[in-house]
Order: structure tokens, then C-alpha cells, then sequence
């Protein structure tokens, strides 16, 4: 029998979407992404998954209004209002995506995720598909499911932690009263350099993976009775891993940008070229280069940085 369609899910999904593109913080293409994403994310029974994935975006779409007008003279193109678009929220979430979508299948077989994947991963893995009945049973018991149902949370919060702390760090980091450095060679760049890092944004970066880490152990202790009678432990392996996301991914991010993604400096604009404006025509050596190789773009880095500090996470915390 095919799962009945989640409501409140889909409902929350789609007023989140349009109040993106309403306000701006989504393009068109970013709110439907996000109700995708956040349809299946929210429709995982474990909601700790949906209510990070909520928590993320309202932050990081608080964040990003802060200083908006200094990060719009320091970066070409710089949109005043955070557009998002869906690619960029592609980037935001796709390993907690994949992550959360993985647990529903193999630990919530009433799911749409258990109805649409379940079936196949039997076939496919070695994996344990045993349902978990969080009254007596947390979510982060080492021993249930072979471990995976610990992991993949972690991963979830890894990513999140990940993004919020990149996200808190490079917003709130142009605030700073001393110039960043370049985390490869610590000389003194341009504020919003690729790559660079300043006190006040390295500060910004863990608190996001507190945030998120904090988040994630609200969300367990309210709905799993089973997870309150551990509650130190957990408090200590979420908050360490999530500190260590936000930390540790902002830092994997800015050593990526530093290297394989290129910053240009106009020295007519006085200003940070962005992705969005490379392509506009220049004088003849208006453009200086300031760090790294023209590799990767912006969204690529925050997509590997996202996905090996959430893997990083899920496999050692």
C-alpha cells in the first residue's frame, strides 16, 4: 500500500519556498528547489532532519541581511537580498538530502522514502532495514542498524554545521575591524578574498555548528523518550560535532577557495569580482589577481567542502 502523502511536510515545504521568492532570498528556481528538498527532508519521521534543514535557512537567510550594504561595496554583483538560486540550494543541501533520505528508507518502511527506496537496498547493500521505534530506541544508539542510524544523522548535522558555519563565517567575518589573512600564506587580502579568515568570521563559523549541533540534540531529546536517558553523552557527541562541522568545513572551505577557486580584484570598482561578473568587459590591467587557480566556482567549493565535512563527520564523530 502506497504511504499516505505528509501534509504538514508538504505545507511547510511550500510556504518556506514562497516566502524565499517572496522576499527575495530565492529566485524562482531556488524556492521550488527548496520545496523539493524540503518536502522529502521534512516527510523523514525523524524530524531532526527537517527541523536542521529549517533552522539552516532561516539563519543563513538572517545572517545574510547582516552588513549587507558594506558585503554589496566590497563585491561586484553582490545581491543585496541573498537571491539564492537553485543550484546554490542544490550545494546547501544535497549530502544531508541524500543522507536523510537513506535513513527514512532503511529505518522508517511507512515512509515515502521506505515505500519508493526501501525495496532496493536489500538488493544493493547489506544494510539493516529494520524500522526503529524511537520509544525505546535513539536515533544515535551505535548498535541499531549497524551503526548507520548514527552515522547518517551525524552526516546530516556535519553538512549543516558545515554550511552554517561557512555561511555565518563569511557573512559576519567582512564585519571584522582588522583585515582577514589567506589561510595558505596569512597575508593580509581584500575582505570577501577567497579563502580568507579573520577572528571575528572564525568565531561566526563555530557558533554555526553549535547552532546546528544544538539543533539536532533539541530536536532527539523531544521526540525520542530513549535519547533523555543519555542525555550527557549526546549532548557532548552532538554539540563536539557540530562545533567541529562549522568549524572544521568553514576552514576545509576557505583552504579550497584559497587554492583551486581564483579571486579577482578590480582596481576600477575597488571591489571583489564575484562569479556573476567575470564576464563583464575591463580595462587593460584592471584586473589583479589575488589568490588561487581558476578552477572551481563558488557554489563548486561549498558543495565538496559540504560533502566531505559531512562524510568527515559521520565516519570519526
Amino acid at each position: 500500500m502506497a504511504p499516505a502523502l505528509p501534509v504538514i511536510p508538504a505545507v511547510l515545504a511550500l510556504l518556506l519556498g514562497a516566502q524565499g521568492i517572496k522576499k527575495r532570498s530565492l529566485s524562482p528556481s531556488g524556492g521550488i528547489t527548496a520545496f523539493v528538498v524540503g518536502f522529502l527532508m521534512m516527510s523523514v519521521p525523524l524530524r531532526g532532519f527537517g527541523v536542521s534543514l529549517i533552522v539552516f535557512y532561516l539563519t543563513g537567510s538572517r545572517v545574510t541581511k547582516v552588513g549587507k550594504q558594506l558585503k554589496g561595496k566590497l563585491e561586484e554583483g553582490h545581491d543585496m537580498n541573498g537571491y539564492r538560486s537553485g543550484w546554490q540550494v542544490l550545494c546547501n543541501s544535497f549530502t544531508a538530502f541524500i543522507a536523510s533520505c537513506l535513513w527514512g528508507a532503511l529505518f522508517a518502511s511507512t515512509s515515502v522514502h521506505g515505500y519508493f527506496i526501501g525495496p532496493f537496498l536489500p538488493s544493493l547493500t547489506s544494510w539493516d532495514t529494520t524500522d526503529l521505534d524511537m520509544q525505546n530506541i535513539c536515533p544515535m544508539d551505535p548498535h541499531f542498524g549497524g551503526g548507520w542510524s548514527r552515522t547518517l544523522v551525524l552526516v546530516v548535522l556535519g553538512h549543516f554545521a558545515c554550511c552554517l558555519g561557512d555561511t555565518m563565517g563569511s557573512e559576519l567575518g567582512i564585519l571584522s575591524k582588522s583585515p582577514p589573512r589567506l589561510i595558505t600564506t596569512f597575508a593580509k587580502v581584500p575582505p570577501g578574498t577567497n579563502g580568507a579568515m579573520s577572528r571575528t568570521g572564525t568565531l561566526a563559523s563555530l557558533a554555526g555548528g553549535v547552532i546546528m549541533g544544538a539543533t539536532m540534540l533539541i530536536t532527539l531529546l523531544i521526540e525520542s523518550p530513549a535519547c533523555r536517558g543519555r542525555i550527557g553523552s549526546l549532548a557532548f557527541s552532538l554539540l563536539l560535532a557540530g562545533a567541529c562541522g562549522g568549524l572544521g568545513g568553514s576552514a576545509l572551505d576557505s583552504l579550497i577557495g584559497a587554492t583551486i577557486q581564483r579571486t579577482e580584484f578590480s582596481d576600477v570598482s575597488g571591489s571583489i569580482i564575484t562569479d556573476d561578473t567575470k564576464s563583464r568587459p575591463r580595462r587593460a590591467g584592471e584586473v589583479k589577481v589575488i589568490s588561487g587557480l581558476n578552477l572551481l566556482t563558488n557554489n563548486q567549493v561549498n558543495l565538496i567542502s559540504s560533502v566531505v565535512t559531512g562524510v568527515l563527520i559521520g565516519w570519526l564523530a
